[in-house]
Formats: C-alpha cells, structure tokens, sequence
C-alpha cells in the first residue's frame, strides 16, 4: 500500500492504525514535555468513573505509562491491526477498536469499583484486536520474540489463560490484567454478534428476495393468461371481422388490454 513519499517510513500502514498511532504518539510527547496533570483527569480511575467520571473509559486508552509500554502497544497495533483493517475496512475496524478499549476500561472498573490507582493504556484495545486475528487468521503463524512460531489460534488462548489466572491469583502487579481480559471477552461478544447479525441480515435479505422473485413470477403468469385471453378476441375478430365481437366481448377485451398494459408498466 503506497501513500506517497510523505509516508514512505509507513509503507504497509492502513490509515486509522496511522491516525492512532500518531495519536498516542501525540499525547505521550505532550505528556512528556509539558508534564500536565492528566492521569487524574483523563486515566481510568474506578473510584473517580463511578462518581461521575464517564469519560474516562475513552480517553485513558490514549494515555501511557512509559516509553516501553507504548511502543509495545503501537508496535502490536501496527502488526495487527493493519491486517484487521485491510480485511474489514477502516470504519468497522475503529467501531471494534473502541468498542474493546471501552469495554476493557468498563470491566476493569467493575471488577475494582473501590480502588484509586489509575489505569492507562491502550492494551484492551489490543488485547481485543489479537483476539479478533486470532479467530480470523487462526492458522497463522506468529514468531514470539521473532524467533518461536506458534499458531494464532493458540497465541490467543495462551495470552487469554495467562491473563485469566493472572488475574484470579490476587497478585498485586502494575498490570491491569482484567482491563486485557475485558478488551478480550468484548472482542469475542462483537465479532459474535457481528456474525449473527450479518446471518440474520443475510436471511433477511434471501427472503426479501425470494418475495420480490414471487412476486415477479406471479405477475408474468398473470401477464400470460392476459395476453392468452386477448388472442383469443383477436383470433375471433381476425377470422368473422369484428362485428362478430359482441359487445360483452368488447369490452372484455378492452378491460383486458387496459390491465394487460397496466402490468407491464407496473403500476
């Protein structure tokens, strides 16, 4: 994919992966030079969201805890979420984006409703989209630390057991492993829900279809059995002249011709 020499370091990046990293990018240089106070504000604090906080499951996952762990995200954004992207098209692929970050921060502040430790970062967001390439590509290689190949499908659930009894065990880390969960299970509902409603969306359209062809078929018999009984008239008129048409005969056939025409026009 080519976007010009102004993007030639980005060859293969889909446009809202570009925006987003670029965007986080923004914000953490930002918050680097400037030192604002953002994290009370804008980071996910359970305690703070459940007093009226709305926001912040939306702009925390555009706020990082370090260098490492916003690379990590970009750098996993970019090799995932550029195929979901190409495979998807940009405006589904931002719906579901935010969907698994949002839901990620939701989770998160349900299951610790009391605490006053922020969260931050993209990484449910991320967890969804691996999750999302894990059940489209599952038989796609992934070579962990560009050496060990292993499977999607088994790269997903290893991550997801790693995190569930990660997070079951009570330990006490700076990673919010309920957050990577929550970005998981509502990329999972999504996609299945998507699929649902594509397959009800389908079923709906094949019997609009099969309606539309019924009524199409039911008109050209109609059609048929018309013109049939208009030959006839003409067939009588052509052989004995048309003083042999009565004058019941006459008007059938001019209310005959009169539907005739108006099926044809579809009126």
């Amino acid at each position: 994919m080519n976007y010009g020499n102004r993007w030639r370091y980005f060859a293969g990046i889909t446009p809202v992966v570009k925006y987003l990293v670029f965007v986080n990018s923004g914000v953490f240089l930002a918050d680097f030079i400037f030192r604002p106070d953002w994290l009370s504000v804008l980071g996910l604090t359970p305690l703070s969201f459940w007093r009226g906080a709305l926001w912040q499951p939306v702009t925390y996952m555009f706020l990082h805890g370090g260098g490492f762990h916003l690379f990590f995200n970009m750098l996993v954004l970019w090799m995932f979420g550029a195929t979901l992207e190409s495979t998807w098209g940009s405006r589904r692929f931002l719906v579901f984006y935010f969907i698994c970050g949002i839901g990620a921060g939701l989770l998160s502040a349900a299951v610790t409703p009391g605490s006053p430790i922020p969260i931050v970062g993209a990484s449910g967001a991320i967890y969804g989209l691996l999750m999302a390439f894990g059940i489209l590509f599952p038989d796609q290689l992934i070579y962990i630390w560009g050496v060990f190949p292993i499977r999607a499908r088994y790269f997903v659930i290893g991550l997801g057991l790693i995190e569930f009894f990660t997070a079951m065990s009570g330990t006490q880390t700076r990673i919010a492993h309920f957050a990577h969960l929550g970005g998981m299970l509502f990329g999972l509902l999504y996609m299945k829900w998507d699929t649902v409603g594509r397959s009800v969306s389908g079923w709906k359209r094949e019997k609009r279809h099969k309606r539309h062809l019924k009524l199409v078929w039911d008109r050209e018999r109609e059609k048929l059995k018309l013109q049939q009984q208009i030959d006839r008239l003409l067939d009588k008129g052509g052989e004995n002249g048309t003083e042999s048409l009565t004058a019941e005969e006459r008007e059938d056939f001019r209310k005959l011709s009169k539907k005739l025409a108006e099926l044809e026009t579809g009126e």
